[in-house]
């Protein structure tokens, strides 16, 4: 376990397969952070006052049975204001109805997360609720390039795949693929209605195994009206009728049709860092939200974008790097990384949306000279 020093702020609990994110908004809002996550990289235990690491790992999961003892070790001395779950617990609600029964819970129960993360349930409601929602069945579709394999509950986009031959499996389920634009709403439920915070265009970054594999989002300044009005009734009618509290991302689809809703996701999510202010922390706004209080939004004067920068060849030893301030995640020296592994997160500003892709492309191009020994 790592710790820092105290300071006379309440305390927050995080917990999360990597909870960086969460703890640099917890810190933005005034809060102390203690965080359990697999990593504990020198960016969380730099922003937090004590660390640990989460039970269980990468590919398996979190080991439920163990980390409720983590959490009360970590917590020793402070009774904190409620804990904050991140990504890792999809595929393991009942995880979060035990962290519930030992520490006050920020954002959705177990209940809410295993209806919204059923694919089947999913689609009932958002038909229930007029919402155009791609097909879904658990049996290989008899024309399967015109779907979709995927894990339920999982994210990130790696678990995505072609259903060309995919085979019927307990944890999968194929969806209709639909061509489009990719769009990202994060919203606060509060069990009755959503407001949203703002949009996103997400991208990608694929590799041969996993083509959908996240890449980073885009905020968007300017949003049509019309649009924007539609999404957040669509969302207030899934608020009200699955009870989705706190901070949540919605993942649409839009072309020449409209827009189909693809899936919700019930936590704090990836757009969390473009999405955050001082002066309306969302941290802030999640925990009111869970407990029936006033939320503020905030408020963009320009565009932001993240994305998550990967190697395309073999590291043996990764180099020290003097890494600028618009970069998280940081990697460390010495760490020897196969093909594909994240290094960092790289962030960039703009007046609009292309020239501030343009200007994380031009940062991780930067970077990327650094550990490929290449210039940009």
């Amino acid at each position: 376990m790592h710790a820092r020093s105290r300071n006379n702020s309440k305390a927050v609990l995080i917990a999360a397969i990597s909870g960086r994110a969460l703890a640099a908004a917890a810190r933005r809002a005034g809060y102390r952070v203690l965080v359990a996550d697999m990593f504990c990289d020198m960016d969380t235990v730099a922003l937090a006052d004590r660390t640990a690491k989460i039970p269980g790992d990468f590919h398996r999961g979190i080991d439920g049975e163990r980390l409720i003892d983590t959490l009360e070790e970590l917590a020793s001395g402070d009774e904190p204001l409620a804990v904050v779950c991140g990504s890792g617990f999809e595929r393991r609600p009942e995880i979060i109805d035990a962290i519930a029964q030992r520490f006050p819970l920020a954002g959705n129960r177990g209940e809410a997360i295993r209806r919204v993360k059923s694919p089947e349930l999913f689609a009932a409601d958002c038909a229930a609720l007029g919402i155009p929602h791609p097909q879904v069945q658990r049996q290989p579709p008899p024309d399967p390039e015109n779907w979709l394999a995927k894990t339920a509950g999982a994210a990130g986009g790696t678990h995505v795949q072609s259903a060309r031959g995919m085979a019927a499996d307990p944890g999968r389920y194929f969806q209709r693929l639909v061509h489009g634009d990719n769009v990202s709403a994060l919203f606060i439920g509060d069990g009755n209605s959503a407001r949203i915070v703002g949009f996103s265009r997400q991208f990608v970054s694929p590799r041969p195994n996993a083509p959908y594999r996240y890449g980073g989002a885009l905020r968007l300044q300017r949003f049509d009206r019309r649009h924007a009005a539609m999404i957040g009734g669509w969302l207030s009618g899934l608020t009200r009728r699955i009870g989705l509290v706190g901070l949540c991302s919605a993942d649409l689809i839009r072309n020449s049709d409209g827009y189909q809703l693809l899936e919700i996701n019930p936590r704090p999510g990836a757009t969390l860092d473009i999405f955050d202010s001082d002066e309306a922390p969302l941290i802030e706004s999640h925990l009111n939200a869970s407990k029936g209080a006033p939320i503020a939004l905030p408020r963009f004067k320009d565009n932001m974008a993240s994305m998550i920068a990967y190697t395309t060849r073999p590291v043996d030893q990764f180099p020290a790097i003097a890494w600028p301030e618009w970069t998280a995640d940081r990697q460390s020296a010495g760490t020897r990384l196969d093909a594909g592994d994240p290094v960092c997160t790289i962030f960039a500003r703009g007046p609009n949306a292309a020239a501030t892709r343009q200007k994380l492309d031009k940062n991780f191009r930067h970077l990327k000279s650094h550990w490929e020994g290449v210039r940009p």
